[in-house]
Order: structure tokens, then C-alpha cells, then sequence
């Protein structure tokens, strides 16, 4: 990991702009943010932290992507989320700063990663009493789908799961043949909903075998009927 500073590394402004807790705010209000701001490149595989560790830093990525997961005490892995440009992962110890770390976040790709302290998110949220709003409907929304993960996980079967993830993505101004890019890789989707590669891989060829999906290149899926296929089960 290459860590640099703000000095050297120019405007920190692109990177607080992507990021929605921040971004409804006027140009030198984030301007302000921006130079808090510290910034990490990692490389593919690199950790930007791991359980056990203390941290009270925002992570916010402005290029590259991470991915969130935990493992068992089997050490079997299980995928969180996974974290694009402008996502961030660490609000919850901006709040509880003595807290342990519970999960790790790898790189898998070259990354750059800005990262604001709580001491000054603290401060911002002070003066920009609308962050505490945003991050707290971020927080509630994260909340909500670690839940229905979790829940998903003890009761579904995996092809209910892999369906249920299906129409998760879909945007509903898609309509009812939505075609859409998936978020993660196949053996990622097999860890976010907790099951192995080769059974993800076996259900998609299911799916598409039975006419209710299509698989395109660029990791593109076409719904056939989306209706039909929320009715559909094993």
C-alpha cells in the first residue's frame, strides 16, 4: 500500500462528489471535506483492514473496487457487499470508534481509496447537520440488507436466493423483460448468498435452461418474464 498525501496527491474533490452523504452539499463545503482527506492506493489482493483492528476512518472509493466479507469459524467466507467508486464502508465506527473491526475489506483490483478520519467527520457533521440524515438512511438501508441476507441464508433454498438476488438488481423502469449487468462475479454471487461456485454456476444454467433467463456477455442477464420467475421454484 502507497499512502499519499493530500499535498501531493491534488484536489480530493472528485472523490467526496461521488460519495451521497456528501454530495448534496454546495461545491466549497466539499471543497472543505476534500481537504481531510488522505489517500491509500492498494493493490489487487492488499487488506485495508481486517477483524480485530481498531479504525475510525471512512473509507470512500474513488476508483478500483473492494469487497466485504467475513469468515466463519470454519472458515468458510461469506461475502458482505461489495464496494464500487463512490461507495464507503467504516460509518459505523465514526460512531464507536473503540470498536473491533468484524469484517475484512480487500482490493480486487488496483485501488485508490480516500479516507477521512472521525475526528473531522465529527466536525462536518456539526456544520452539515444533512450528513447525519444521509448516513443514517445509508446505515439503515445497509442494516436492512444484512438482515434479509442473513434471513435468506437460514431459509431459502439456494435457487429462491439466486432469484430473489436477481430481482434485487433489476431497475423497476426496466418493466417485466429486464436485461442488466450483475453487480459481482458469479463466484462472488455464490458467496454473497452463501453456497459454492459450482452450485450458483449449476442454477443460472437451470434458469437458462428452462427459458426464464438469458446469459450475455459482460456478465449481462436478460429476464424473461420477470413475474414468472419470482413465481417459479423448485
Amino acid at each position: 500500500m502507497t499512502k499519499i498525501s493530500p499535498h501531493e496527491l491534488g484536489n480530493h474533490a472528485p472523490c467526496i462528489r461521488s460519495v451521497p452523504i456528501f454530495n448534496h452539499l454546495g461545491d466549497s463545503s466539499m471543497d472543505y471535506i476534500a481537504e481531510k482527506a488522505h489517500t491509500s492506493h492498494y493493490k489487487k489482493g492488499e487488506i485495508l483492514f481486517r477483524p480485530k483492528e481498531r479504525d475510525d476512518t471512512l473509507y470512500i472509493v474513488n476508483r478500483g473496487k473492494v469487497r466485504i466479507y467475513r469468515l466463519s469459524e470454519a472458515g468458510r467466507e461469506q461475502l458482505v457487499r461489495i464496494l464500487n467508486p463512490g461507495d464507503f464502508t467504516g460509518e459505523w465506527s465514526l460512531f464507536n470508534p473503540e470498536a473491533e473491526r468484524e469484517e475484512y475489506a480487500e482490493a480486487t483490483r488496483d485501488t485508490v481509496v480516500c479516507m477521512i478520519h472521525q475526528k473531522d467527520i465529527q466536525v462536518f457533521l456539526k456544520q452539515y447537520p444533512a450528513i447525519s440524515l444521509k448516513l443514517l438512511a445509508e446505515m439503515s438501508q445497509r442494516l436492512e440488507n444484512s438482515e434479509r441476507q442473513t434471513a435468506q441464508v437460514a431459509s431459502e433454498n439456494v435457487l429462491t436466493r439466486l432469484i430473489l438476488f436477481l430481482e434485487e438488481n433489476v431497475d423497476p423502469e426496466m418493466g417485466n423483460t429486464p436485461t442488466f449487468t450483475l453487480p459481482m462475479a458469479k463466484k462472488e454471487i455464490a458467496s454473497y448468498l452463501g453456497t459454492t461456485p459450482e452450485t450458483i454456476s449449476r442454477k443460472f444454467k437451470k434458469l437458462e435452461a428452462e427459458g426464464h433467463i438469458q446469459q450475455l456477455p459482460g456478465k449481462k442477464i436478460k429476464i424473461t418474464d420477470l413475474d414468472d420467475l419470482l413465481l417459479y421454484s423448485e
